[in-house]
């Protein structure tokens, strides 16, 4: 028998993942969210608009989760143990602190709801695409029920541990983006004062052993043109993501200054008004007075 997959959260990250799963699910696809707008945007596909969460949680084998943070995920988790069957497994896609993701856990498999955190990462472009990297925390049982539907969103799926494993990656790797592109702000300002393009600059390192991920899509595509899409994931979100990374570090006892260090760009880009901005808008802080601050 065919799973019935729900869906609840349908933002700029879960709206492509869930018309995704619609996509190429041969079974029944019901979604929620709080949004009138997020919710209509699935309206040409063929998943069920649910009224509640408990609704959904219901009919649903497996639950997908796409919220803002722990404090969400939580607070849904607590609706889902009190509705959903024994049996059912909740796939949490968002990024939260690796303790909520194992309290989480641990508050559905006390109802026999089993749960694997799978962040996500790469862009609202991958998500549309299905290419996104998914990074898993969960038993290997769990794991192999949800790995097709893993597949529906994703082009690399992988399996870290048991569960929070998935987050911890997920704090590993956004650290790394973040401090990334701090650096890239400063190299290219540096380099266009010194006379050289950043389209330029951008396509010679591309070539050399600097290139990266960062240099390829926040770089070009943002960077080096100061374009900044509205509703991208913005500097504030930054520093939501890295207080996880030093919540992790102190219960490791792990001293990270050089993520200490990206953390202060990204405050005083909130500080200095950029804050709703997409995160690699941080290049127009390296131009400006404030980095007399940091």
């Amino acid at each position: 028998m065919t799973d019935t997959i729900g869906f609840i959260g349908l933002g700029v990250m879960g709206g492509p993942m869930c018309r995704n799963i619609a996509t190429k699910h041969a079974g029944r696809v019901l979604c929620f969210d709080l949004s009138d707008a997020a919710r209509a945007a699935l309206a040409d596909t063929k998943v069920e608009q649910m009224d509640t969460v408990e609704a959904l949680a219901k009919e649903a084998d497996i639950i997908c989760l796409s919220l803002p943070g722990g404090t969400q995920v939580l607070k849904v988790a607590e609706s889902i143990a009190g509705s959903a069957r024994q049996g059912t497994v909740v796939v949490d896609l968002s990024t939260t602190t690796v303790a909520d993701a194992r309290a989480a856990g641990q508050r559905l498999v006390a109802h026999e709801i089993g749960f694997a955190d799978c962040p996500v990462a790469r862009t609202r472009e991958a998500a549309q695409q299905g290419k996104l990297s998914i990074m898993v925390g969960a038993p290997p049982e769990i794991y192999d029920r949800i790995r097709t539907v893993l597949d529906y969103m994703a082009s690399d799926v992988t399996h870290g541990g048991d569960v929070g494993a998935g987050q911890v990656l997920k704090l590993v790797n956004n650290m790394l983006v973040f401090a990334n592109t701090v650096a890239l702000a400063e190299m290219i300002v540096l380099g266009e004062r010194a006379g050289v393009n950043a389209d330029t600059l951008l396509e010679a390192v591309s070539k050399g052993s600097g290139d990266s991920f960062v240099l390829r899509n926040h770089g070009m595509k943002a960077m080096a043109p100061r374009e900044f899409p509205a509703h991208s994931f913005p500097a504030e979100y930054v520093l939501k993501d890295i207080s996880y990374v030093f919540d992790l570090a102190d219960q490791t006892g792990t001293p990270l200054p050089a993520a200490n260090q990206a953390r202060a760009y990204y405050a005083t880009a909130v500080e200095n008004g950029f804050g709703d901005k997409y995160f690699p808008s941080v290049i127009q802080l390296v131009e400006s007075d404030a980095m007399e601050k940091i």
